[in-house]
């Protein structure tokens, strides 16, 4: 179908590509995969022929149909409806249309043998190219990108990117290509359009190339995976996860070459320094020493796995209620978003926000963050410290600093060194901490904003699309920073492996209200599957609404209730002082259990174990006080 022999494509002096094979087979469903910067839409490009290759050939057949979904497409602009923009894929089924409509009103006044062959000739054609359906179909495609039948008779130019990406997407799909070349197919798209589009692809009778970072999309539709990586393509026969198995396995394999041809280089070269200075010698060690020149080396495995090290931590533990949102009522002109809605954040909270585009995520996280405003309750609980992460922050990073100029301005009491562990962490290594901001890829932008969100000194975090432009690499570093993170979070992705692994409680909007799973995201899947899918109906406001009492002023607390805060927040202050000390305590402990001279002791091993769970108990005990206190303090507060 496509055969790519020895490709070569470079970027300046710095070879993207170096003698790159690969060939793709009718019916093979890839998923190219590779770090950001490493080629990947770059290769896409080539094969479409947009860019040539430096050296070697990319070759195909001549009547071989191309659909290329690319980010570039966001600029199309037209207006004309969106379901008229889809139809334009029927290229020649709307001709066929526009000549019959033309040969039917000639026929009103023109009954010749010839006008009348003309047009049976047109309507069969119609006819054989199913052009009686094309509008069903377009429809039908539309309807499961997310698009309502009234929505599909407004024009183009009324709606954001990333639904004229689903757009040009659907005009994509219904030329039905022999081959589909898709770039990053699922950015923008909400969950329930990643499902359909995941589904439809998988009864696609062509070809296809995804290029993704969303592993459980990869894991569902391909059945090949090629890895861009150092200039070359390597293919693996399986989906992603395969990818991952294989990838292991032959990483130890090559492991252990490489150390068995080190062991075997170091021996020569022993020999040959012993033997070469002996005449009767010399002409053996000259040929072990050509020999060895021309070993071909066996490379040692990288690690493409980097691991966070830095412990995220803040300075106070907020109290037990980090958010309450009471009676809350949201929406915009013809949009109803909440009703009388209600929920609570605890703290160690890990929740994911999920649902459809338009059901008020986005919204939701502004109203918590206290950035929206609206009707109702919302009362952030005692000692709560919160960052907001939203990708309009991006626009926030100060172009001509660079990338640690832009976290020492941020995060002033952290030294270099662990600014420099932060950045290490997101994959800014070395002298890449240097680079100014002004040069950094959307992804590159994307890291750096999210290593200032967790250098701050707070103990909620509110993230809104984190994943969003971050290839695999960076969600699995981001997945690590907040399994370590000790405070409490809420956040909005459509990356099902990072909800997966981040998530303890689910969050969804329904009915205007907020809705609470207790659990993963791979249990509220499961659940959600088996439960009777709610009718999406428009609840209207009430006509007549309760009349609100007016809220009361405020009046200044009396010296007795001011006396008495002052007592319980220096009561709080010694307690978390105490808290921090049994901490201390239990971990020293932890390091004793570990410790072999210990544990392989009956008598100090009992001895340790006690004293490790009366620490425990004295620390669960400050704990509790502690949230008591504030409890007691939020009480007087409000009064």
């Amino acid at each position: 179908m496509i055969s790519i022999n020895d490709l070569t494509f470079l970027i300046g002096s710095r070879a993207l590509y170096d003698e790159a094979n690969w060939h793709i087979k009718p019916g093979d469903r890839v998923g190219l995969i590779g770090a950001n910067g490493t080629g990947k839409s770059t290769l896409l490009k080539i094969i479409v022929g947009e860019y040539a290759p430096s050296s070697g050939s990319v070759s195909m057949s001549k009547d071989l149909k191309i659909g290329y979904l690319n980010q570039d497409l966001l600029s199309y602009d037209s207006h004309h409806s969106i379901l008229h923009v889809a139809m334009e894929a029927f290229e020649r089924q709307n001709q066929l249309h526009d000549e019959i409509e033309v040969l039917l009103k000639k026929i009103e006044t023109d009954y010749s043998e010839e006008v009348l062959n003309k047009l049976s000739d047109k309507q069969q054609e119609f006819e054989a190219l199913d052009g009686y359906n094309i509008e069903y179909r377009a429809n039908e495609i539309l309807a499961g990108l997310g698009f309502s039948t009234q929505d599909q008779q407004r024009p183009l130019n009324t709606f954001s990117g990333g639904w004229r990406m689903r757009v040009m997407l659907a005009k994509i799909l219904l030329q039905t290509p022999d081959i589909l070349l898709l770039d990053e197919p699922t950015n923008h798209m909400d969950l329930p359009s990643i499902k359909w589009l995941e589904t439809y692809l998988m009864s696609f009778e062509g070809a296809i190339v995804i290029v993704s970072h969303d592993r459980y999309f990869l894991d569902k539709v391909v059945n090949r995976t090629v890895e861009s990586r150092k200039g070359k393509l390597t293919a693996y026969a399986g989906n992603y996860t395969f990818y991952l198995e294989e990838k292991a396995l032959r990483g130890e394999i090559q492991k252990g070459e490489f150390k068995n041809q080190q062991a075997k280089i170091k021996q020569e070269e022993r020999l040959i320094e012993r033997f070469k200075a002996k005449a009767s010698k010399a002409k053996m060690a000259q040929s072990r020493m050509k020999a060895l020149d021309r070993l071909e080396r066996v490379e040692d495995v990288d690690d493409d796995n980097p691991t966070v090290n830095f412990s995220f931590k803040f300075t106070k533990p907020s109290g037990r209620h980090v958010v309450r949102i009471e009676q809350a009522n949201k929406s915009y002109p013809n949009v109803h978003i909440l009703e009388n809605a209600e929920g609570v954040i605890e703290k160690g909270d890990k929740i994911a926000l999920i649902g459809a585009n338009g059901k008020g995520k986005s919204t939701l996280l502004r109203i918590i963050a206290g950035a929206e405003g609206f009707e109702g309750k919302c009362e952030t609980g005692h000692n709560v410290t919160t960052t907001f992460f939203a990708q309009h922050q991006l626009e926030s990073l100060h172009l001509d600093n660079s990338i640690l100029e832009e976290l020492q301005a941020f995060a002033p009491k952290h030294t270099d060194t662990e600014l420099r562990s932060i950045l290490g962490c997101f994959l800014f290594t070395g002298d890449d901490v240097f680079k100014k901001i002004r040069v950094l890829s959307g992804g590159e932008k994307s890291r750096v904003a999210l290593a200032k969100s967790l250098t701050t000194d707070s103990n909620f975090l509110i993230l809104d699309e984190p994943t969003n432009h971050l290839d695999i690499q960076s969600v699995n570093i981001l997945i690590q920073a907040l399994k370590q993170y000790e405070g409490t979070f809420i956040a909005v992705s459509h990356d099902r492996y990072f909800l997966d692994n981040v998530a303890n409680k689910i969050w969804f909007i329904e009915n205007k209200d907020i809705k609470e799973y207790p659990g993963t995201y791979a249990e509220y899947e499961e659940w959600n599957s088996k439960r009777p899918q709610p009718v999406a109906t428009s609840i209207p406001f009430k006509a007549e609404k309760e009349a609100k009492p007016k809220a009361e002023e405020k009046k200044p607390a009396s010296p007795n209730v001011q006396q008495q805060l002052k007592k319980l927040n220096d009561q709080l202050q010694k307690t978390e002082t105490e808290i921090a000390a049994l901490e201390g305590n239990v971990k020293t402990i932890e390091t004793q259990l570990a410790d072999q001279q210990v544990y392989q002791d009956p008598v100090k091993l009992e001895q340790a174990n006690q004293k490790y769970l009366a620490a425990k108990h004295q620390l669960d005990n400050a704990q509790n006080a502690w949230e008591d206190l504030a409890a007691e303090i939020m009480e007087l507060e409000s009064k």
